[in-house]
């Protein structure tokens, strides 16, 4: 009768250096002759040796290596000795408790977090890997962006639900919207500093995020924080919609800006301008474009932010004027196959998170370029943010319906297309003041 064979487990160092003669380690398994390993980072430690190490890659030299792997280590190589056998503990219990054993299971199951349904922080950090499998690179990072603030905040690892109380909020609130100096150092090593100011919106979206998760873990005797103010409860704040539109006039001045051919400038221009045509839309939809959603003489799709998130597909058409076609074969890819992304933002084999750099990348490209421009002809900066506004708002200036608005912008009520529309200019204003009672000698 054959011996059953269980997977062997062992730590290594990996052959790749680093500058300074130390080597990363890796946790191997071996199963069948066959192999998986992977580079293991620092758990959270109490120790003042460990702080600020959690999360990054091991990285020893030899000698540190074999000293932590010895029976007698010494110095701080006790610690990460205790590591390392928290590494093999915990693969041990892993393979034990599967039946039968595969390499992908083991690694799901190995790098799992451990769920703690009555601590906030935990629950933020599972819904954000959750998110992130999924694809929503930017609403990960939202969440990620959450937890951070909060533990910078509260100065803690770990946050029961109970602790998120109405108080909890509006001290939070108040921590967030004071101006912050942070500080860091240069490569020659000057210290430079600057104020952060966060908005009611960045508030918004963070709180918005707890309220989520807590509405999804529904932590049991927990007395539910959100909700009205008058009913003592706390009211996520809504940021101040500032609203920031281009006149019909500085576009025409974008448009006309004399770019140098085969510029990155000209691309950002141009790029801004296919963004404002497009009713407007942003930098992630028009990356994703394809020559499929090109339909005879409009261009139809669906946006990603509402694609996943509405019960019915809303589609947007666009007509191609001879301006969207002009940016299209100055700067679309070539051969434009029906598969193809009609601009080089993106390629096929891009993962979630290759994307979500690419179209951040673009934008700042964009932004950057255009904020030279607006300079240069001495209108007000205009972003890729904007560009959705002035769309918005030219149209409603020139009379369009808010309903034929809403429906460019692909919006499922008009009062969010309400909220899309910019002021008049202080110069319009004046005009019909002075309409109410014209200035005479009386």
């Amino acid at each position: 009768m054959k011996a059953i064979q269980t997977p062997s487990i062992l730590l290594f160092l990996g052959k790749n250096s680093a500058k300074d003669g130390r080597f990363p380690v890796y946790l191997r398994v071996i199963y069948q002759r066959k192999s998986w390993q992977a580079i293991m980072k620092y758990p959270q430690r109490e120790e003042p040796e460990m702080a600020g190490l959690a999360g990054k890659s091991i990285q020893l030299s030899k000698n540190d290596f074999d000293n932590a792997t010895s029976i007698k280590p010494t110095g701080v190589n006790k610690i990460i000795a205790k590591i390392f056998s928290g590494f093999i503990t915990k693969a041990d219990e892993v393979i034990k408790n599967m039946k039968p054993f595969l390499f992908e299971n083991f690694e799901t199951l190995y790098f799992a977090k451990p769920k703690d349904k009555d601590d906030l922080f935990s629950s933020l950090e599972v819904a954000a890997e959750n998110i992130r499998k999924e694809g929503r690179i930017s609403t990960a990072v939202a969440y990620e962006c959450t937890l951070r603030s909060l533990k910078e905040f509260t100065a803690k690892e770990k946050f029961p639900f109970e602790s998120v109380t109405v108080k909890f909020l509006k001290d939070y609130e108040s921590w967030m919207l004071t101006p912050k100096v942070i500080e860091w150092k240069t490569k020659s090593g000057k210290t430079k500093s600057r104020t952060k100011v966060n908005g009611r919106t960045t508030v918004g979206i963070y709180l918005r995020n707890v309220r989520t998760v807590f509405n999804l873990v529904k932590p049991v005797g927990v007395l539910y924080p959100f909700g009205k103010s008058k009913q003592g409860l706390y009211t996520i704040p809504k940021g101040k919609n500032t609203k920031k539109a281009l006149t019909q006039a500085d576009v025409a001045k974008i448009a006309s800006y004399p770019a140098a051919k085969g510029t990155i400038e000209q691309m950002s221009r141009d790029y801004w301008l296919f963004s404002y045509l497009c009713n407007g839309i942003n930098i992630k939809d028009m990356a994703r474009l394809k020559f499929a959603n090109i339909k005879g003489d409009k261009i139809t799709l669906i946006r990603a932010k509402t694609a996943e998130s509405v019960d019915e597909e809303t589609t947007i058409d666009i007509m191609i004027t001879k301006q969207i076609g002009r940016i299209i074969d100055l700067h679309g890819n070539k051969p434009g196959t029906s598969d193809q992304y009609i601009f080089p933002i993106l390629t096929k084999d891009m993962t979630p998170e290759d994307e979500y750099r690419a179209i951040q990348q673009a934008v700042q490209t964009i932004n950057k370029n255009m904020t030279n421009i607006c300079s240069e002809l001495k209108i007000a900066r205009a972003t890729t943010y904007t560009a959705r506004h002035s769309f918005a708002t030219v149209l409603k200036r020139s009379g369009a319906s808010i309903e034929f608005i809403s429906e460019s912008l692909g919006h499922r009520n008009k009062q969010t297309t309400q909220n899309y529309l910019a002021n008049f200019e202080d110069e319009e204003k004046k005009k019909w003041a002075n309409m109410l009672l014209p200035e005479t000698d009386i």
